[in-house]
């Protein structure tokens, strides 16, 4: 099958680990793909296989991207000259994503997205601000798609109330490769001299609400056996870094770009915290949990129907307090740890493996290329 992959290269975030595992496994496959993302020019390496296509952009970053004016022609073109099987956009929160409906039924060719944008979570009402504006904007367009893939049931109701056909949305939970990411070896804890050892990795911005967990971590009064990894960057790193440091036994490792060094971490890890306002799925808490690390989560997005039952599922109205009591029970009692790391492991392979992803993912493409051309671009 050939397939036109859009999403995205960098900067480093969620979005492009979906993307790179996806069409890697793709490739492996036996899947011809071409990748298209926004940048000055290719830039290929050994782990993207694939032909890839730069589009041009005036400004990109962790969460949208402003592309140039040249940018929608270049696209058609491309996507003219591939002539793939199958379209499928990895929204950038781009103006490309709007336009893509309206090229592919030009183009005749089926369109299907992944929506990424992370939400609240059970019950709860769409998160204020930048959350809310992107399910509203994108909704009437999705519509537009033959199919659009999100992370669980929580978030088909959520789309399906803001008017997106049920029968065009597809669950195809996120996937992580449970072999590269498993448990074994790791030096991480006698590098840092930690008998306990606590990890976050993710963005440092505010709807990740890391600035909770730091203030718990101060006021539990951890023993200096136990260290705290912060693993990321992001717009709060550079105010929140000179109040948490090494007097409290906080690390901050920045962004880790090399993968080997990230699964280090993890092997060598105690417990994992993500104390986020609102997620997708998390692919760092399914990566975690792949490497059999017992993992404290917030019920928001698809995290805690993943977690349930495998591992600490917190409030995001008491975040603080949560963690303040759970993180000296987890230093003091590290059998804990040794149990919910079982557990969290056992989930991930049960349900979000990257291999089951992959293999629905080509269902739904072989679902949707067997509908009438006619159709396609009718919602059908």
């Amino acid at each position: 099958m050939r397939i036109a992959w859009i999403g995205k290269k960098t900067p480093f975030c969620g979005n492009v680990t979906y993307s790179r595992e996806i069409t890697n496994t793709l490739l492996d496959r036996g899947h011809q793909v071409s990748f298209l993302h926004f940048a000055t020019e290719s830039r290929a390496d050994n782990s993207w296989n694939c032909q890839e296509v730069p589009l041009p952009f005036i400004y990109k970053s962790q969460v949208y991207t402003i592309p140039s004016f040249k940018a929608t022609k270049l696209l058609t073109q491309s996507l003219r000259r591939i002539r793939p099987d199958v379209v499928h956009a990895s929204l950038t929160l781009s103006p490309l994503d709007f336009v893509l409906p309206e090229i592919c039924e030009e183009l005749n060719l089926p369109l299907i997205a992944t929506f990424h944008t992370p939400f609240a979570g059970k019950g709860a009402k769409l998160v204020s601000g930048t959350q809310l504006l992107a399910y509203q904007l994108y909704a009437p367009f999705l519509c537009n798609y033959n199919s659009t893939i999100i992370f669980s049931q929580i978030q088909r109701e959520l789309l399906a109330r803001l008017g997106v056909p049920e029968d065009n949305i597809a669950v195809i939970p996120n996937g992580v490769d449970t072999i590269k990411y498993s448990p074994g070896t790791s030096r991480i804890k006698s590098e840092f001299r930690a008998e306990r050892l606590f990890v976050y990795q993710g963005r440092i911005a505010a709807e990740k609400n890391v600035e909770s967990l730091l203030r718990a971590w101060k006021q539990a009064q951890m023993g200096p056996q136990s260290k705290l990894l912060i693993v990321g960057d992001g717009p709060l790193k550079n105010s929140l870094e000179p109040f948490y440091g090494a007097e409290y036994n906080i690390t901050w490792l920045g962004f880790v770009a090399d993968e080997l060094r990230r699964i280090e971490i993890l092997r060598g890890a105690d417990v994992f915290i993500l104390p986020s306002l609102v997620e997708g799925l998390s692919l760092s808490l399914l990566e975690a949990m792949a490497c059999g690390v017992a993992c404290i989560a917030t019920d928001v997005g698809a995290d805690g129907e993943a977690l349930e039952g495998a591992g600490v599922v917190i409030d995001t109205k008491t975040v603080r307090s949560q963690l303040r009591t759970l993180l000296p029970l987890f230093q003091d009692h590290p059998e804990m740890a040794t149990i919910l790391g079982q557990k969290a492991r056992a989930r991930a392979i049960e349900r979000y493996t990257l291999d089951k992803n992959v293999s629905m993912l080509e269902e739904l493409y072989t679902q949707v290329l067997q509908r009438p051309r006619l159709q396609l671009f009718r919602g059908a």
